[in-house]
């Protein structure tokens, strides 16, 4: 279980001077306690939420602070389901994105929180499932070889250096339950039911990496109900790719989520950036009510 999995020192790959990574388990630590020190100052005015859990839908205050304009300056379009054509996409749903125990939750938290992204993406499970959607997940695994990267961008770095969704190899499960990379609990009757189809990891960002493309087009998909993690990062590159691809999607804003950190607001850029490109931006409630139709 999640609750019984230590953050300091769960995420092994065999990280020490002899696996050639370059960091060491001092190195990893230390680069977490850098990641929540920096967020605390941009967190703290939502730590008291971030204290009692995630709601059950985006607050007031976050709707409100991410509102629409009320006047669009832009055509307004949307995506409809159509049986057998749709499905559900989720990002990165894993306990280092989404849980209290997650190395990310310092600059996560408060997002996740006020958008209760948590249960927003159970009930689109829930939703998927009753309705005979098909389900795909498109994980982030790091293992050891990844760690040997001779470049890597900001936040490449920074998910290497605190041991982020680690795994000690591709064929290895050794320390996987409730790390991590592991699926939230809540999450694992989903996903792990025989029917959810769990792609290949990407590596940075996008899907272009994974087989996320070539499993929606074996099974006819060409709509996406797109969610998780995280928004202006993995969710973003998603739509992009998916978008490129040939793909109609639609966002479901409030099961997503953003860091915030000095250099700004992750889930207001993702939310600008949606409302741009996609072929719908909905709410969870939306998006639950659309799928039940559609059965």
């Amino acid at each position: 279980m999640a609750e019984e999995h230590d953050h300091g020192h769960g995420h092994e790959h065999g990280h020490g001077h002899a696996c050639g990574c370059g960091h060491t388990q001092e190195t990893v630590d230390l680069a977490r306690r850098r990641v929540l020190t920096r967020a605390a100052g941009v967190a703290a005015g939502g730590a008291a939420a971030m204290a009692v859990g995630s709601a059950a839908a985006a607050t007031d205050e976050a709707r409100a602070q991410y509102a629409d304009p009320e006047k669009p300056g832009l055509p307004q379009v949307d995506m409809t389901i159509e049986s057998g054509r749709t499905a559900l996409v989720v990002t990165d749903p894993q306990v280092d994105f989404l849980s209290e125990k997650g190395v990310t939750w310092g600059v996560v938290g408060e997002s996740v929180t006020e958008q209760g992204t948590v249960e927003n993406i159970e009930r689109l499970f829930i939703a998927a499932k009753a309705a005979g959607m098909p389900v795909f997940i498109s994980p982030h695994y790091y293992y050891p070889h990844d760690h040997k990267w001779k470049f890597e961008g900001t936040l490449e770095k920074t998910m290497h250096s605190i041991g982020m969704f680690d795994r000690p190899g591709p064929l290895s499960l050794e320390n996987f339950d409730g790390s991590g990379a592991d699926w939230m609990p809540q999450y694992k009757k989903y996903i792990e039911d025989g029917e959810t189809i769990v792609c290949s990891p990407h590596k940075v960002y996008s899907p272009a990496q994974n087989d996320l493309n070539l499993q929606l087009r074996k099974r006819g998909i060409d709509k996406v109900i797109l969610a998780g993690m995280s928004a202006n990062l993995c969710t973003q590159a998603h739509l992009y790719e998916l978008l490129e691809l040939g793909y109609e999607v639609a966002v479901v804003r409030d099961a997503t989520a953003g860091a915030k950190v000095p250099e700004g607001d992750g889930y207001l850029a993702a939310i600008i950036n949606f409302r741009m490109v996609a072929n719908g931006v909905w709410w969870t409630d939306d998006a639950v009510e659309r799928i039940a139709r559609s059965a």
